[in-house]
């Protein structure tokens, strides 16, 4: 495999920030800008035709079940074609699906049914986008300081998310939600465009498999093949999940009877968002060598924001422990692209992908739904402890694995040769370096900020950033 296209000698950019890399942060700023903002405004469309919190949540249902109902299809489609255009054939939907909201909140009272409708093409759209664009990023660079770049790209998206939601709820009180609709549509058009200039001549030529199934079961066999990815996995569908709920629904009613109402929890949140930031600057210059070792470990403080909500502290701390919180969540998800570029065949990041992006989903909408009934059963305090409690045992029992012990970073004095067309002496993809507790084979916690995928039109849970948890890999 030879190497993606580095930038020019002549270029003020850092080596390892080729031309797909810059077009890649490119787009995902662009479109973190539009998205982040359009999250904010379709509530408001709702709320603005007579619609309950309720139509609200409805409105976020219809996004997320597309969304998990095709990850799978779209991470074996990604690594099936070229990524690119199935990124840009994604982008082409959210856009045209984007502009016909805004004109129907432009032009009248729409009824919540056409509302959910494109919002669930949104969801489609995201469902084919998020795999392709996860793995071509992770074939985007190469080498040591691929740690440096995912850092960097995390970085920039996240700031431009904090920025989107700033800027979005400004133009909501000054324009109204449906031109900042239209603003998203136009974001989608322009990244897109950024995304159809992508170079994948570095990539191997796809070689036939045997269907779409059997592309499926490739992918659950590179997942299932490696205790320390499925077993993060797994992870991450619970403490995405309970940590989604204490956010969604009980940082809200904390917020309103403790705090003061919403602005110190939204403030609350813009701190971790902050946090992120911070946290993505630092792994750019930190390279820890036990990768997973290190991001478990930064998990534990993850029960913070629930223990503090179920005191509660007041609102300076609860601030503090919020940013602690984003600066942490950087650092596991740094390293965890960091493991899964190191790790995973190129020609199965999709794949690979789609499985995380489905665990790191599938149980949010469960948690958020029960989240009620579980304060009604056993208080509110009780409910928050439990998910702190939840975040706790499952990493430490994810820390049992001994190749999230023992998974290090490689770099070129590993002894690994170099391989051809790589004359740098970088460890391509795939081979084997470490006892990583892996199958034999030719060679994701967001979300809190797993979530915030730069591409995340409407609303929804993840929506980004992407103030909920998310998907952090």
């Amino acid at each position: 495999m030879t190497t993606p296209a580095a930038a020019p000698a002549h270029s003020r950019r850092p080596a390892w920030a080729g031309r797909n890399y810059t077009l890649l942060t490119a787009a995902a700023v662009v479109t973190s800008l539009g998205s982040n903002g359009a999250l904010i405004a379709s509530a408001f469309a709702v709320l603005d035709t007579g619609g309950s919190s309720s139509d609200v949540g409805l409105l976020a249902a219809a996004r997320t079940l597309p969304l998990v109902l095709f990850l799978l299809i779209g991470g074996a489609l990604a690594d099936r074609l070229p990524r690119h255009r199935v990124m840009v054939a994604a982008n082409a939907l959210n856009c045209v699906s984007q502009a016909a909201f805004a004109v129907l909140v432009l032009t009248g009272h729409p009824p919540l049914w056409q509302m959910m409708t494109l919002t669930a093409l949104c969801g489609t759209g995201q469902a084919f986008f998020s795999p392709a664009s996860e793995g071509m990023l992770l074939s985007s660079v190469q080498g040591e300081e691929a740690g440096r770049a995912f850092a960097f790209y995390r970085m920039a998206m996240q700031g431009a998310g904090i920025g989107g939601a700033a800027l979005g709820g400004a133009l909501i009180a000054a324009i109204g939600p449906g031109w900042v609709l239209a603003v998203d549509a136009a974001a989608f058009a322009v990244a897109g465009s950024f995304r159809a200039f992508l170079d994948v001549s570095h990539i191997p030529p796809r070689v036939p498999g045997g269907g779409m199934l059997a592309d499926l079961r490739d992918g659950w066999r590179e997942v299932t093949g490696r205790p320390w990815l499925w077993s993060i996995i797994l992870q991450f569908a619970v403490v995405n999940a309970v940590i989604g709920a204490a956010e969604a629904v009980y940082g809200p009613l904390v917020a309103r009877d403790s705090l003061g109402g919403a602005g110190p929890w939204g403030l609350s949140l813009a701190a971790f968002g902050a946090g992120t930031v911070i946290g993505a600057l630092i792994m750019t210059r930190w390279k820890p060598r036990r990768l997973l070792l290190t991001g478990a470990l930064c998990v534990f403080p993850l029960a913070l924001p629930s223990a503090a909500l179920a005191v509660p502290v007041p609102f300076a701390a609860l601030v503090g422990v919020m940013f602690f919180s984003g600066v942490l969540v950087e650092t596991f998800g740094v390293s965890w692209m960091t493991a899964l570029h190191q790790e995973i065949p190129e020609d199965k990041f999709s794949r690979v992908s789609a499985y995380d992006w489905l665990g790191s989903l599938a149980m949010l909408p469960l948690a958020t739904a029960l989240a009620g009934p579980a304060e009604q059963t056993f208080g509110r305090t009780a409910s928050l402890w439990g998910c702190a409690g939840l975040v706790v045992l499952l990493t430490a029992a994810v820390l049992c694995v001994p190749g999230v012990r023992n998974l290090t970073r490689r770099t070129a004095g590993d002894g690994a040769s170099a391989a051809p067309g790589m004359p740098d002496g970088t460890v391509p993809v795939g081979t084997a370096g470490v006892d990583t507790g892996a199958v034999s084979t030719p060679a994701a916690h967001v979300p809190v900020g797993r979530l915030a995928a730069e591409d995340s039109p409407g609303a929804g849970p993840s929506a980004d950033a992407e103030g909920t948890v998310g998907r952090l890999g």
